[in-house]
């Protein structure tokens, strides 16, 4: 037996020693390799591959005009890939996977190719996120919202867009203490519902997802932030989106032009005072369309003319507070939020919306970029999407969300 453990003990010894001769072998051999592509002037690569992303899911109550509805929220997960060619070439892309309605919706955020021309310039091509205000661009991702739900304005039947396919130019500099951050682009426009479309009663509402240009006619926006102190604990913004036709090419609506412009602010601070972290954010939103009468037949043989003076609005406003200089852990790690939304759609025209949200909420933050959000929401007014009169709803959110 002590003859077998011997023999087994030396022909592990050896294969090691061989194992390792071979890893020596193989690193100075790359060494060897790395050397003479050097001297030919080749260069080490510096291309970098990482997957980012977030995921949420949770369950909803929710109670609209009466009819109630509760369910497990089936989950939503987001990949973001990101990859480096070199210090200046970079490309992103983010995929969506989310249950709704008891099937699996796939959808393309966006993916676009950068390149860095200097410190103070970047441009980007492809279908990215328009930094029409902040909200859609920097805080929608279930992890950074600390909400469960959008404000009013934004996401289905929205008024301010939030992707576009095209180009764009964006960079920042200091102003002395203050730093001035811009961003301007050239997109394909929006497009615009008609009464010939599956929803003939959102007629002269504006959608923001053309992929391709639907009457060669582009849109131009921009925005520009200022943060005047030197911490960058306040930001103030101002965007602007324009164009000149939004119709489809060859239809009566082709020449009807679209003025959109928005304003935000955020400020976020650790202050003594009160123990913990203050952080504010607000966005106002406004929407002007040529207008237009919309001959709606809805019922076969009954026409309708809408005439309406083409011009919604909308706002957010969201407080939070976090007490993350207490020493107990798990008060540090509660976060207290309310928010207040409104949005307000043409009168006379077949969406015509009135909606006021009020949400209070409290998250638990499990680490800096994962937490369980508990959120309450009304949403009163009238209109809505397929309601007529009054609307009244009160929902209950338990999501936990995650950022990877």
């Amino acid at each position: 037996m002590k003859k077998i453990i011997l023999i087994l003990l030396l022909l592990f010894i050896s294969t090691a020693s061989i194992f390792a001769q071979d890893y020596i072998k193989s690193n100075e051999l790359d060494s060897l390799v790395e050397v003479a592509l050097l001297k030919k002037g080749y260069k080490p690569s510096k291309t970098q591959f990482m997957i980012r992303g977030y995921g949420h899911t949770g369950l909803e109550s929710v109670k609209t005009n009466g009819e109630k509805a509760s369910t497990y929220n089936g989950g939503t997960f987001a990949p973001i890939f990101l990859f480096k060619h070199s210090d200046k070439l970079m490309f992103e892309s983010e995929l969506e996977f989310q249950i709704t309605g008891g099937s699996l919706d796939v959808g393309l955020e966006y993916a676009d190719v950068m390149y860095v021309l200097n410190k103070y310039m970047t441009v980007r091509a492809g279908k990215f996120l328009l930094p029409f205000g902040t909200f859609m661009e920097r805080l929608h991702p279930a992890w950074i919202n600390k909400m469960s739900t959008k404000p009013l304005g934004f996401g289905h039947d929205g008024i301010a867009p939030s992707t576009g396919v095209g180009v764009e130019l964006r960079g920042a500099f200091n102003i002395g203490s203050s730093t001035l951050n811009y961003a301007v682009y050239n997109t394909n426009g929006p497009g615009l519902k008609t009464p010939t479309g599956e929803e003939p009663l959102e007629a002269g509402m504006l959608t923001f997802e053309n992929l391709k240009d639907n009457n060669n006619s582009r849109a131009f926006g921009g925005r520009i932030g200022f943060l005047p102190f030197d911490d960058s604990s306040t930001e103030i913004g101002a965007s602007y989106y324009t164009t000149s036709k939004v119709g489809d090419r060859g239809s009566i609506y082709e020449n009807l032009g679209a003025n959109l412009y928005a304003f935000d602010f955020s400020f976020v601070k650790q202050l003594p005072v009160i123990i913990g972290i203050i952080d504010v954010k607000a966005q106002y939103n406004n929407s002007t369309v040529d207008n237009m009468t919309y001959r709606v037949e809805e019922t076969p043989g009954v026409v309708e003319n809408l005439t309406f003076n083409n011009n919604s609005y909308s706002y957010y406003a969201q407080l939070s507070y976090r007490p993350t200089m207490l020493e107990n852990s798990f008060f540090s790690k509660l976060e207290l939020v309310n928010r207040i939304s409104k949005l307000k759609t043409p009168i006379g025209s077949g969406w015509q919306t009135e909606k006021k949200e009020y949400s209070i909420g409290l998250n638990y933050w499990i680490s800096w970029r994962s937490l369980i959000k508990l959120n309450y929401q009304t949403i009163t007014g009238t209109g809505g999407h397929d309601v007529i009169g009054d609307y009244n709803q009160n929902g209950l959110y338990l999501h936990w969300a995650i950022g990877f």
